[in-house]
């Protein structure tokens, strides 16, 4: 970990550092001058941000699901922080699910869960003294999905949507230390993360039963095409990270801002148009309309 004599320089953890748009929101923090902390999910990982920063952003590899795990890391950091405390928490790690929610085992579903609710909780209290003592900001990367909810990527919307609602609660609970809580919400974005997708999307087909194909197989390939091709047009991850990197920094703190402009246009949806509408464009967005 860097030295205790780096920390007259701000201090920022990011979850899900190792790959994607984690990846590239620690590097732009730490060329910004940040010390920067991070999660990874393999040594692979650590290594490769390691050589990539110049050894400027230290990772460890972290299961987000086990809370022992996150207080060990996060008792590291704060401990390597001492009084300075952490200015910044980027809480970005997350996961897909995607398919019909008939099909998907309900062990997934609360993976996913594990992950994107419960994970980053664990996060967000471990490290909340140090965030008091530096008076910081915690980012929660959202997606617009959780506004705009889109068939057959209902667990990564709703896990996202509860994350939007107890950022709220934080936000409010924390005001009176100092301690601002802003909502990332992104876009599509072209990043390590399509590939990942790729691989999720076959394996649900490749699980469904014969009748599941029969009932979901035609509807669920045309969303598949219609995912993969909206990532891959997306913003590039670089692009999204300095948006993030920019509203963790933004003063005064906005409660909610788009990543990109498919996200903005989505938000706005979601405040305009009517239920009857959003059944309509939650449809026609995956090829379904």
């Amino acid at each position: 970990m860097p030295s205790p004599s780096e920390h007259t320089r701000r201090s920022a953890a990011v979850t899900g550092a190792g790959g994607g748009l984690g990846r590239d929101i620690a590097l732009g923090l730490a060329a910004k001058g940040y010390v920067v902390f991070g999660t990874a999910m393999s040594a692979t990982e650590v290594q490769d941000l390691k050589d990539a920063s110049g050894g400027r952003v230290s990772l460890t590899v972290c299961d987000m699901t086990r809370e022992q795990a996150v207080k060990a890391w996060v008792g590291g950091v704060s401990d390597a922080l001492g009084d300075a405390g952490l200015d910044l928490l980027i809480n970005n790690a997350g996961i897909l699910t995607p398919g019909p929610i008939e099909v998907l085992p309900l062990d997934a579903i609360r993976r996913e869960f594990d992950v994107n609710v419960f994970g980053a909780l664990s996060v967000m209290n471990a490290f909340l003294p140090a965030l008091r003592k530096a008076r910081g900001r915690i980012v929660q990367v959202s997606t617009w999905t959780a506004s705009v909810p889109l068939p057959f990527n209902g667990p990564s919307g709703a896990s996202k949507a509860a994350m939007d609602v107890l950022a709220a609660v934080y936000r409010a609970e924390l005001k009176s230390f100092g301690v601002d809580v802003v909502v990332a919400v992104a876009g599509n974005m072209r990043t390590g993360g399509p590939a990942k997708t790729a691989a999720a999307l076959a394996r649900v087909a490749d699980t469904m039963t014969a009748e599941q194909r029969g009932l979901y197989g035609q509807s669920f390939n045309t969303f598949a095409t219609t995912l993969n091709s909206m990532q891959s047009s997306g913003l590039d991850s670089v692009s999204a990270a300095r948006r993030v990197i920019e509203l963790a920094e933004q003063v005064p703190a906005p409660s909610r801002a788009p990543v990109g402009t498919d996200a903005d246009e989505m938000l706005r949806a979601a405040r305009e148009k009517s239920d009857a509408e959003l059944d309509a464009l939650r449809l026609q967005i995956v090829g379904l309309g």
